[in-house]
């Protein structure tokens, strides 16, 4: 029995969601199952690849839902859950009870763990830790913006190894380890231990670059990281050098899409007025009313810098 586990790529959320899923399944639908992983990234157009679905059984958590009928179970909790209309339709039509979306839930693992135990019967106490860092970095229900930033635990230390590894096979490992292990014994291990340093030191380096670049104006951040290197930061940076703002904007380019990220701050000192994914939405991307993101192909990055000035001005305040 193969079961194929597509899963949001680069995600803490979506690698919790792997494993907590993983572990259900094995212990409710088929405990011999053999567990294959791919993570599946936004990027622009159809985000599925039709040979993706190559499992006796197929499952998507944290990301968008694809109405191929190979499609046997699917998870998220995202506002932008559907790339058309008949998509969305196509879902509403199902009856196989396998497939589920909450746009309410703080992250995808939370939702997953709550309807295996609502729906299945399975609860599983080793992954309530797993199951908690995943809210509060999807839901980013941090105390501060240092405590994101500063990467003090053992959850924010693999986050940041997660958002940066192009290493798939090494991403599967983590989340095969996951479903056996804390958080605190996965980031110990010596393989972890031999990709942190680096990974911290880039981090570092990325925080000091956004601090130079970043400009704030009538309640947004922005810059444009193209160019250097950088396809990915941690989210939060923008709060920790600019507590005053509500809203950041960023450009980013890599080998596949070129990406305008949005997002607002938890903390601001005025209230976020806007729908992100919304916004998003116009341009063809989507996410949740707190964050979200447009992914281009890669030479669109003359239209990237136009829908961000656009997102930017919509987002500004008037004084």
């Amino acid at each position: 029995m193969k079961l194929r586990i597509l899963y949001h790529g680069n995600c803490f959320d979506g690698v919790s969601s792997a494993a907590v899923f993983s572990k259900f399944y094995q212990s409710k639908i088929s405990p011999n199952a053999e567990i294959f992983y791919t993570p599946t990234m936004h990027r622009a157009g159809n985000a599925f690849d039709p040979k993706q679905f190559d499992g006796d059984e197929n499952a998507v958590v944290d990301f968008k839902y694809c109405p191929d009928e190979r499609l046997d179970w699917w998870f998220d909790h995202h506002q932008s859950a559907f790339l058309s209309p008949e998509d969305e339709a196509h879902f509403r039509a199902d009856k196989s009870g396998r497939k589920f979306l909450d746009t309410t839930s703080k992250s995808c693992a939370e939702f997953i763990a709550r309807i295996a135990c609502e729906k299945f019967g399975y609860e599983d106490a080793s992954l309530a830790e797993l199951i908690r860092w995943a809210r509060i970095i999807d839901g980013a229900l941090y105390e501060s913006p240092a405590e994101c930033v500063e990467l003090r635990s053992s959850a924010l230390k693999l986050m940041q190894i997660i958002e940066g590894e192009k290493d798939e096979r090494f991403v599967e490992k983590i989340i095969r380890d996951l479903t056996a292990k804390s958080l605190d014994a996965v980031v110990e291990s010596a393989e972890i231990q031999a990709k942190l340093k680096p990974i911290l030191q880039r981090h570092w380096e990325t925080v000091e670059l956004i601090k130079r670049r970043a400009k704030y104006e009538r309640g947004v951040v922005s810059f444009n990281l193209v160019g250097d290197g950088i396809d990915g930061y941690n989210k939060f940076i923008p709060y920790y050098f600019h507590p005053e703002t509500t809203y950041t904007v960023s450009l980013t380019q890599s080998s596949f899409r070129t990406k305008i990220s949005v997002g607002s701050n938890p903390w601001s000192p005025r209230p976020r007025r806007h729908n992100i994914a919304e916004i998003c939405e116009r341009y063809g991307g989507g996410g949740h009313a707190v964050v979200g993101a447009v992914s281009l192909k890669p030479e669109e990055l003359e239209k990237g810098e136009k829908f961000m000035r656009e997102i930017i001005e919509q987002l500004q305040f008037d004084d």
